[in-house]
């Protein structure tokens, strides 16, 4: 479980962060929503390490990442994986090799248990026949996945993810989706997605946070926000014309 407390970030006059409490529960896909320029991405970095809060507290399970040492937040970062908004393979090293890539820097296992490991996490992800295969030569949906296998490499407790369907077909988008809410209820892991997608939103969104003007403005379930009275969540979600219209639909059959 990771816990904000009274989280705020400034640069020079602007406050991006303003004062945000919230947690984000184990064994749950945890999603960050809001506007480009709401400070959702600003918080994803404060919470890996990537910026340090202008005050406030991290707790990783009790742990305050933001009092700690450099040398104890390096041990900490251990126990995260972090998938990207762009895959961030190596183009010059195989689907093996990128999924190795963590296990040589920060593990003492031999080759031959690394190569064992790398292989399971592709399985989990179902690339196992792709592991010779370099970067460029599979789709941006099988990038994605050789990422989410890289992640999961070291058995990580939090899995951190920014905008990992970016890029991705609506059909590739929901394999994405599936993959991550099963792969963090199958190692209950605390995973942190940060996205624009309506559908991850809809579909994986267990605990979501909708993050407005750098403050947490509403935080429930997927199954809260077709009926929400927040205005502001429900501009923001329901902005298409068609969206509006089933959420009417929606909300005159409850009436």
């Amino acid at each position: 479980m990771i816990e904000i407390q009274n989280l705020c970030k400034s640069f020079g006059d602007k406050e991006v962060l303003k004062n945000i409490t919230t947690t984000f529960e184990n064994g749950k896909t945890n999603l960050i929503i809001g506007q480009s320029g709401s400070g959702k991405t600003v918080l994803m970095k404060n919470l890996v390490g990537l910026l340090d809060p202008t005050s406030g507290h991290v707790l990783y399970d009790g742990r305050d990442f933001v009092s700690m040492t450099k040398k104890e937040k390096i041990t900490l970062r251990r126990e995260m994986g972090m998938i990207f908004q762009s895959a961030a393979l190596f183009d010059s090293q195989t689907v093996l090799e990128n999924v190795m890539f963590p296990l040589d820097m920060f593990s003492n296992m031999t080759l031959r248990d690394r190569i064992k490991r790398a292989r399971t996490c592709l399985d989990r992800v179902n690339l196992v026949d792709a592991e010779e295969k370099f970067p460029g030569e599979i789709s941006g949906g099988m990038q994605k996945r050789v990422a989410i296998a890289r992640a999961i490499a070291l058995n990580p407790q939090y899995l951190f993810c920014d905008e990992p369907n970016s890029g991705l077909d609506p059909k590739t988008s929901l394999v994405i989706d599936e993959l991550l809410h099963s792969i963090t209820k199958e190692y209950n892991i605390t995973t942190i997605i940060n996205t624009h997608d309506m559908n991850s939103v809809m579909g994986i969104g267990e605990n979501i946070i909708f993050i407005y003007e750098g403050h947490k403005e509403w935080q429930g379930q997927s199954k809260d926000i077709m009926g929400t009275t927040n205005q502001k969540l429900a501009d923001f979600i329901f902005a298409s014309d068609l969206l509006k219209k089933m959420r009417s639909t929606y909300m005159e059959k409850i009436k």
